[in-house]
Order: C-alpha cells, then sequence, then structure tokens
C-alpha cells in the first residue's frame, strides 16, 4: 500500500534538532542567553558547530563582537528556562536570574556557559555567513565542560542518560527509546545492539 503525499511550498521541516542555550556577553555587562534550533555540527576536524541567528536578536551583536560563545545542550529540567530564554529578550530582562541559572566561568573564552547543562562547548567564530532572514556563525569549539556527575568510575561520559531535550515543529521532546547505536544494521546477529 503506497503513502499518499501533498506538495508543500519550499519549508524548514528538517526535524527533529537540538534544542540548545547559547549563552554569551560582552565584559562589563550582564551576560545573555539565547535558545538555538539551528544549531549543528559542521566539521570534525577541527571540531566546529555552527548557529544560525536572525540580526535582530540582543545576542547576535554580542556574538558579533564578542566572536564567542558558549553552547549548552537542554535537559528535561532546563526546557522551561530554554523556552522563557527563547521567547523573551536580553534587552528587558535578565535570563541567567529569571531562570535561575548560574554563570559557569569558560575555561579558553570570556563567555560564560550554563552551570546546570550536562554540556558546555565553548566556540570562537571564525566566519559568519549572511544567509537572508539568519545569519549563520561557524564557529570553532575551542573547550568542552560536560557534569562530572555523568561519568563512570571508567571515564566513560554517559550523555545520553542526562534527558536531552530535542525541539521538533514548535514543541519540546524528551529523547525516548534507544533504537541502536551506529553500524547495528551490519553487525553480525546475537551482538547487542
Amino acid at each position: 500500500m503506497g503513502h499518499s503525499k501533498e506538495v508543500w511550498k519550499p519549508g524548514n521541516m528538517l526535524y527533529p534538532v537540538p534544542a540548545v542555550m547559547v549563552s554569551c556577553g560582552r565584559p562589563g555587562e550582564t551576560p545573555n542567553i539565547i535558545t538555538v534550533a539551528w544549531a549543528g555540527t559542521v566539521c570534525s576536524d577541527p571540531v566546529m558547530l555552527s548557529v544560525s541567528l536572525r540580526k535582530e536578536r540582543f545576542s547576535y551583536s554580542i556574538i558579533k563582537d564578542t566572536e564567542e560563545f558558549v553552547v549548552n545542550l537542554v535537559t528535561g529540567d532546563l526546557a522551561r528556562a530554554a523556552d522563557y530564554c527563547g521567547v523573551r529578550s536580553g534587552r528587558d530582562v535578565d535570563k541567567f536570574r529569571d531562570m535561575k541559572l548560574t554563570p559557569l566561568k569558560s575555561a579558553v573564552i570570556q563567555a560564560p556557559g550554563i552551570e546546570e547543562s550536562p554540556v558546555n562547548l565553548e566556540c570562537r567564530v571564525r566566519r559568519i555567513m549572511e544567509l537572508g532572514t539568519h545569519d549563520m556563525f561557524l564557529a570553532e569549539v575551542v573547550s568542552v565542560t560536560v557534569d562530572k556527575d555523568q561519568i563512570d568510575d571508567r571515564g566513560k561520559f554517559h550523555l545520553n542518560d542526562t534527558g536531552l531535550v530535542a525541539y521538533s515543529h514548535g514543541e519540546y521532546f524528551l529523547l525516548g527509546e534507544k533504537l541502536g547505536r551506529f553500524g547495528y544494521s551490519v553487525q553480525k546477529k546475537g551482538r547487542r545492539r
């Protein structure tokens, strides 16, 4: 039985995507957080990622001026804060204070991370691509901070046990059931997923 399809105009339907909180700040000013759903990995050597922002966003000028930011992964416990940081402007509110989040001193850059996040990716902007409604900041990851509580006695980091959140078509979802691991489709029968 075939699937019935309908053609729509072009649109961004590449979902789900990670929901991340991007923290940034200028020296002497209150640091800010913007929630970004348009973020992704772009290179593994050098380690690079991208975030896309509208020029009118408060964080845009901060990141453009300082050429640095921190990508903070979002867990279920941080979902409400992530939503708040995506709908309120740092021009009007102190998002760290309002959401009772703790600025985390970064190891390499000046912008703070978010202590409550299990992973903080410190980034330096390498290039800004003007694309239309959004500009893409291509950035090199210069340091990574992870939650010690998620590291076992053998040194393995259990990222998937932190309760990560994805964003899909206007809604937040807690990541769920594991279906397999990379390469499981070609493993010999009898091996564990």
